[in-house]
């Protein structure tokens, strides 16, 4: 099979902790990192790793489109308005990690193969890809009439692009939590903790169902929907079983990091760049699938 060339832009602590992710793929090849401060820590690490660097941002990538098959954006959600433009222009496959909701959502483990064939395909946010997946393990037994999830995150493992997209994390996750979990209706809230030692990222999802009865088979649902995430997100994990209250059911998520960038307590960027580097993955042998065929 094909390996298909890789370009992130965005420097920052997503951009480079997907660049990890994606040299162990077996689909993706690491081509460049696109950056605007010259001196980032990605960049830095980049060159340093022998793969071709831009500080000019995307307009130096366009006057390099041979570098890229599929580019990865994680920057923010206001500069991916312009980056999809240009990049449909060329006619590249963007797989956006901000909340600008401009493509489909993609939450693997529900919906991974319906948007493939999409130009621009969205992850929603970190919360999004760690809350959705509990939120549709219920809706697939008994129909969700409220989903609330509450993202609790490092204040460390929040860098300048996760701040200025906050806004946009709770609107893109609250609709996500719909169109892609099932919920009726949605809420997303997002905490940035900053305790020290640093806490691992945590999520709580609440759920309203529309019957009770049926707990026995929620419970194996969600357990069936942890395993699933865990296949390609190893620190994720309930941190206690969903527990009941008539028609009320709440789930607790603890998010470990692969520490391939930033340490441990980092879950919110390991499933986000996880989450991506999979779909990357699954565009790659679909291509690679419609090239043979």
């Amino acid at each position: 099979m094909n390996k298909y060339k890789v370009g992130i832009i965005g420097s920052g602590n997503i951009g480079t902790d997907l660049m990890y992710k994606v040299e162990r793929s077996e689909h993706l090849e690491m081509s460049v990192m696109v950056g605007i401060d010259p001196e980032s820590e990605g960049l830095r690490r980049a060159r340093n790793r022998g793969y071709q660097t831009i500080d000019s941002g995307i307009e130096g990538l366009l006057k390099h489109p041979e570098l890229v098959d599929i580019v990865f954006d994680a920057t923010t959600a206001k500069a991916h308005q312009y980056h999809s433009l240009k990049l449909s222009e060329l006619g590249k496959k963007v797989i956006d990690l901000t909340p600008a909701a401009i493509g489909p959502f993609v939450v693997p483990p529900v919906n991974l193969h319906e948007h493939l064939n999409k130009q621009d395909m969205n992850m929603v946010s970190c919360g999004g890809q760690a809350t959705i997946p509990i939120v549709h393990a219920i809706n697939r037994v008994t129909s969700v009439s409220y989903a609330e999830i509450v993202a609790t995150i490092s204040s460390k493992s929040a860098g300048p692009g996760t701040r200025a997209n906050i806004d946009e994390f709770t609107e893109t996750t609250s609709k996500a939590i719909e169109q892609v979990g099932g919920a009726k209706s949605g809420k997303a809230i997002i905490i940035l903790n900053p305790a020290e030692p640093p806490i691992m990222m945590r999520d709580t999802v609440h759920a309203l169902v529309e019957e009770d009865g049926k707990e026995e088979e929620i419970v194996e649902s969600i357990r069936e929907m942890e395993k699933e995430v865990r296949t390609y997100v190893p620190g994720y994990r309930l941190k206690s079983e969903p527990q009941f209250d008539g028609r009320k059911i709440t789930v607790f998520i603890e998010v470990e990091g692969a520490a391939d960038f930033f340490p441990s307590y980092s879950g919110n960027l390991d499933i986000m760049t996880a989450a991506a580097a999979k779909v990357g993955n699954e565009l790659a042998k679909t291509i690679n699938a419609a090239a043979i065929n």
